[in-house]
């Protein structure tokens, strides 16, 4: 199994915008062969106290695939191409951390 946390932070004002295109991409990704699980998440509020909250302009990607090689094709696959493109101006920052079980 390969975990994947993808931290995304928008242009400022712009995380709806991109959320939006996430939320119209999702159906194809999960439809992808060895993705378990893909959605985009937001920060928990109000925080107990022992959180780092991501902000207003960033959402966290949780992501489980069957294999690396899924996770390979998944980031060739041509809706992913299309979604880069359209919010490639509203993106500030993206940082992908692929993990694998301890």
């Amino acid at each position: 199994m390969i975990h994947v946390v993808a931290i995304i932070t928008t242009q400022p004002g712009q995380r709806d915008s991109v959320l939006t295109a996430f939320r119209a991409n999702v159906p194809q990704v999960l439809a992808e062969d060895g993705c378990v699980e893909y959605q985009a998440t937001l920060d928990f509020g109000p925080a107990l106290g022992k959180q780092t909250e991501c902000g207003l302009d960033t959402f966290v990607v949780i992501e489980k695939w069957a294999s690396i090689e899924a996770l390979q094709a998944h980031f060739e696959a041509p809706h992913m191409a299309a979604y880069a493109a359209k919010t490639r101006d509203l993106v500030a920052d993206r940082v992908i951390h692929i993990l694998e079980p301890a």
